[in-house]
């Protein structure tokens, strides 16, 4: 198995020597405007797929396809010869999806900012349901009356009663208990 620096520079050397030889070599009337893209190579460098991409329709591209495995064998031979290495790796040409894959996505976000700029739209005329403020204010609560309970304690105070109130929690048997103690 090959290191990776050994990988990158012979991925560099393919993606050199064909798309050098479209230009030069291949003559194939089929073949249209094409780009590589990108060259992949196993880690035992025994199998290269070569990206690519052409412009113009479905027919252009199917007439590219058929011209690089017409001239795959002749492509191959060069590559061998460019490379120097003991066995020449088997070309596999793969029509990159990349083009198509950034039109979706560029479509998906145009759709997505305009789904945005209509949210935004909508919500500056929008308003609140239900009262402006949600929350109780105890203060403010009809069921809590300050005033019962002033009144309460007026009333103990006018019967004297107010200092023998005792404590939930007390009885008079306790406080008897607690004097005796001192």
């Amino acid at each position: 198995m090959a290191d990776e620096s050994r990988v990158r520079k012979v991925q560099d050397r393919i993606h050199q020597t064909v798309a050098g030889m479209l230009g030069r070599r291949i003559k194939d009337p089929r073949l249209g405007f094409v780009t590589i893209t990108d060259v992949r190579v196993t880690g035992d460098l025994q199998h290269a797929s070569i990206f690519y991409t052409v412009f113009g329709d479905e027919e252009d591209r199917k007439g590219t396809a058929r011209a690089f495995e017409s001239a795959k064998g002749i492509i191959r031979s060069e590559v061998g010869k460019a490379l120097g290495i003991r066995l020449t790796p088997t070309l596999e040409f793969i029509l990159d999806a990349l083009p198509e894959t950034a039109a979706s996505l560029e479509d998906a976000l145009v759709a997505a900012r305009m789904k945005d700029a209509q949210i935004a739209e909508l919500a500056e005329g929008a308003s609140y349901a239900g009262d402006e403020d949600p929350y109780r204010h105890p203060e403010e609560d009809e069921d809590w009356d300050d005033d019962e309970w002033d009144d309460e304690d007026d009333a103990l105070e006018e019967d004297g009663l107010e200092d023998d109130v005792i404590d939930a929690g007390e009885t008079e048997a306790d406080e008897d208990d607690a004097g005796e103690d001192d």
